[in-house]
């Protein structure tokens, strides 16, 4: 495919890349696209051998690159951000390709990279620390960050690329070099945006071993989860994925960064706008074939409207069109892989044993276009909040309906779930806009008003409560994650008094 060529990826192996050379174990990962089936090319796994050398080039590099000024570390990002514009369309369509989301998705993933560079390049000039009163005389207490050192980023196949991104730039700018293991799912567009950042690498003479990939299952994420020389591990997946990593990298009393599921809400209540509730809910709950971990999964309606949202929601349901995600028209592309497709059809099964109701009738799609066996059809499911499947998150484009009488209700339920990513509210009542953002509101890490789950910017800090992790990347103050905090205090004076007024003569 043309958009392989412009990449420079041909249908063979892929290695371990540091920032400057590859290598192959023998062993391969085989990628196949979930629009039609096809394969696409293959991956070098990384051995633990490969994984010493990786590890070593990046703690040698780091000892350099703390050095750099931000600003300069910045200027490298900036160029990140030049080369992603300049190869937006081809990787876009790859991403759309091996991962199955629609082309305007893969496009704004990339887009969202470009963001994520940019806001990374205005970052490397105000990692700002404080100036502290000191009790002393003649002290100056102050604080300031320094870099950690090599930052293991585990991504996960929903979003190839943009989540990494969120991570990696922001490290890079923190003065830290970054080892990235994506999922075995999605390997091609890892390896694309190596290249690509390689010739950036290349260009301005920057270490070998800043940026590197190591490419396999969890067993070689377990090398850097394991690995005390990777202080942090910044790791993007299921609840879990996420009660293994916490665990092992705090038995090393290492930091971890977890951003694991959702299982978000929208409440709308009866003044919301309906041209406002049906956008929002459709792409929150049939968006990347419900495959975000921000994906609207429960929409708690109160009882005055729930008919008209239901009825105006199974007519959009009946318009989506279901297809090849490249074409522009579809609206909805495959699940990434046949097991999804049979955890979707598990939750179905149990949804009608757990006594839920079908509106829009789901299941598996057959026939010309489908033949990759990877498409289901969204659907709709009227449940209650108790229902087991209904607490749990489903990796699929499944939306359950419920009802609520008193706003304070609604919130309970919103609440109800063990996951706290996203939720939202649709009002024009400020009381209850305000209620929902208040301490006795959303116990999730983002509330939105009047605009769905899904889409978050990336100035903002993303991530969750409860199982969600408890993580933060991208913007807002996340960058501290990235750091280590030192304080500092210089006595200018003559005499050494000490703090608390404790007297120590000699």
């Amino acid at each position: 495919m043309d958009f392989l060529k412009k990449l420079g990826l041909k249908k063979y192996n892929h290695g371990t890349s540091t920032g400057m050379e590859s290598s192959s174990s023998g062993n391969y990962i085989k990628s196949y696209s979930p629009v039609d089936g096809a394969y696409i090319g293959s991956v070098s796994k990384t051995s633990r051998k490969e994984y010493e050398h990786v590890i070593g080039k990046a703690q040698e590099a780091f000892l350099e690159w703390r050095l750099v000024p931000a600003p300069r570390r910045g200027e490298i990002v900036r160029q990140f951000g030049e080369i992603l514009r300049k190869y937006k369309d081809p990787l876009g369509r790859l991403v759309s390709y091996e991962m199955g989301k629609s082309l305007q998705e893969g496009w704004g993933e990339v887009q969202e990279m470009i963001d994520i560079c940019d806001f990374a390049v205005g970052l490397s000039r105000q990692l700002y620390g404080l100036t502290i009163a000191s009790e002393r005389p003649q002290h100056r207490m102050f604080e300031q960050w320094h870099p950690l050192g090599p930052v293991g980023i585990i991504s996960a196949f929903n979003f190839p690329v943009a989540v990494w991104s969120w991570n990696a730039m922001i490290a890079l700018v923190c003065g830290d070099t970054v080892i990235w293991k994506p999922s075995e799912k999605v390997p091609l567009c890892a390896v694309a945006v190596q290249n690509l950042l390689r010739k950036v690498l290349q260009a301005n003479d920057v270490p070998e071993g800043v940026v590197n990939l190591i490419n396999g299952d969890y067993r070689v994420g377990e090398f850097m989860t394991k690995d005390a020389r990777v202080p942090l591990i910044s790791a993007t997946g299921s609840v879990r994925m996420g009660k293994i990593v916490g665990p092992t990298v705090a038995a090393r009393l290492g930091r971890t960064i977890l951003e694991l599921g959702g299982n978000n809400a929208i409440i709308v209540t009866p003044s919301a706008d309906m041209k406002v509730v049906l956008p929002a809910t459709v792409f929150g709950a049939v968006g990347t074939a419900g495959q975000r971990c921000t994906t609207t999964r429960r929409l708690i309606v109160h009882e005055e409207v729930y008919d008209q949202v239901k009825e105006a929601l199974a007519n959009a349901y009946r318009q989506l069109r279901i297809g090849n995600p490249l074409d522009e028209r579809n609206h909805v592309g495959p699940l990434i892989d046949t097991d999804a497709v049979e955890t979707y059809l598990k939750a179905l099964d149990a949804i009608k044993e757990q006594g839920g109701k079908f509106v829009i009738e789901g299941g598996r799609l057959e026939g010309p276009g489908y033949e990759s066996g990877c498409y289901v059809r969204p659907c709709i499911v009227e449940a209650t909040p108790d229902m087991p499947i209904v607490q749990q998150e489903t990796f699929a484009p499944i939306l359950y309906l419920m009802k609520y009488r008193t706003i304070e209700e609604a919130i309970a339920i919103q609440n109800g779930v063990p996951q706290g990513l996203s939720s939202a509210i649709m009002t024009n009542n400020l009381r209850e806009s305000e209620l929902f953002l208040s301490p006795a509101g959303s116990d999730c890490g983002i509330a939105n008003v009047n605009i769905g789950t899904s889409g978050a910017e990336i100035g903002g800090a993303f991530g969750g409560e409860k199982e969600t992790g408890g993580g933060r990347e991208s913007g807002s103050d996340a960058w501290k994650a990235y750091m280590r905090r030192q304080t500092n205090t210089i006595n200018y004076g003559t005499s050494v008094p000490l703090a608390q007024g404790i007297k120590f003569e000699i």
